[in-house]
């Protein structure tokens, strides 16, 4: 039976190296291995390099406000945290009536329901040309931060409004604010 396994374990191992050494002799571009690159939507460095041999006249990415947007991210999915942390206490405990617990349950998947419309919106707000985007929702208020490099424009606030408008059932209101650019 332990040799069955090791026979199996073998031939995976040998199955992966296989397909790892297919892929990079089929790659024309050698690039350095970035296994975070696999997983992001950043732009491939060697793309940043030919930019920049073009001298091309964009503007940089603003970082300084896109890490405004991650610590504005980090409070809330600590507050969310707290607050599933201690629902599945209640869960948990003995102390408390079914109701209870199924009320908390439902409250943990609200929260979660609620994380990733968040999450979504903010990639649709991406998709139209922001850098960054900071979407929170309380109880049918949607409040979005817009990093944006080119200024704010009532347009582009109401392209926005639009947006999580027809795309979010339980919008009622819609705040917009633009971080960064001129």
């Amino acid at each position: 039976m332990k040799a069955n396994k090791r026979t199996v374990w073998f031939l995976t191992l040998i199955s992966l190296v296989a397909v790892i050494s297919i892929f990079y002799i089929n790659n024309k571009t050698p690039m350095p291995f970035d296994g975070l690159a696999l997983f992001g939507d950043k732009t491939p460095t060697s793309e940043i390099a030919k930019d920049q041999a073009k001298g091309t006249d964009e503007q940089a990415p603003v970082f300084a406000e896109s890490y405004i947007f991650d610590d504005m991210r980090m409070t809330v999915r600590n507050e969310r945290s707290q607050l599933n942390e201690q629902l599945t206490t209640k869960v948990g405990s003995p102390d408390f009536t079914s109701v209870e617990k199924n009320d908390a349950l439902d409250e943990m998947a609200a929260l979660t329901r609620q994380d990733s419309a968040e999450a979504l919106m903010e990639m649709q707000i991406k998709a139209l040309g922001y850098p960054d985007a900071f979407v929170q929702t309380d109880s049918g208020h949607v409040n979005v931060t817009v990093l944006s490099q080119d200024g704010q424009s009532v347009q582009q606030a109401n392209e926005i409004t639009h947006l999580v408008m027809t795309t979010w059932a339980e919008a009622r209101t819609v705040k917009v604010d633009f971080e960064g650019g001129s």
